[in-house]
């Protein structure tokens, strides 16, 4: 009874499950920082270390992102509680940084509407095929969709020169991929049913 408890905690309580919680923490954090320069510029800071700090935390929560899938493949550390943290968080950081582009006017609110409206319904279409025990995996298209969106928050944390044709890439990248897993979804679920 005990090694099942042990065992149980384990599988929450693991490496990778804590770096997906630390971007879940600091996606409000980043989103904070990005709203109120003030705390920069009061302290007698350059209005620029808003950009320095936000793109810092983003880069940080990005990084485990990475690592965190890497270690539950790695150390055989998949738990059902990381497969619904790790998109969250995913979610969460993206969410938090395009929010704060938008607010700011550092992005397109287009361009930032359609990426949010396609990932809230991929998200509600994988809930559907988990309640209809279907297996979408992402596909490349998403991991690279992935790569696309972090890096035009990054230049448009930044400032930098390419940022918004990143930002439109990205979302021309996350309508294709949305398609996909939506066909996808759509070809195990014909086979369910014949």
């Amino acid at each position: 009874m005990a090694e099942r408890r042990l065992r149980k905690k384990q599988l929450i309580l693991n490496w990778p499950n804590a770096l997906a919680f630390s971007r879940v923490l600091m996606s409000p954090l980043m989103l904070y920082v990005m709203l109120t320069p003030e705390l920069f510029t009061d302290a007698g800071f350059h209005v620029s270390w808003v950009s320095f700090t936000a793109a810092f935390i983003f880069t940080v929560a990005s990084i485990t992102d990475f690592f965190d899938g890497y270690i539950a493949r790695e150390l055989d550390q998949i738990t059902p509680v990381g497969k619904i943290l790790d998109p969250l968080a995913d979610k969460m950081l993206t969410f938090a940084a395009f929010f704060g582009l938008m607010m700011t006017d550092q992005a397109s609110v287009w361009a930032i509407y359609i990426i949010v409206v396609r990932e809230l319904f991929i998200s509600g279409l994988r809930t559907v095929a988990v309640q209809q025990g279907l297996d979408v995996a992402s596909s490349w298209s998403g991991k690279v969709k992935t790569v696309i969106q972090m890096f035009a928050i990054g230049f448009l944390l930044m400032g930098w020169w390419g940022g918004e044709i990143l930002l439109w890439l990205a979302v021309a990248a996350t309508l294709y991929s949305g398609l996909e897993y939506t066909a996808g979804y759509a070809k195990n679920a014909l086979k369910a049913t014949a």
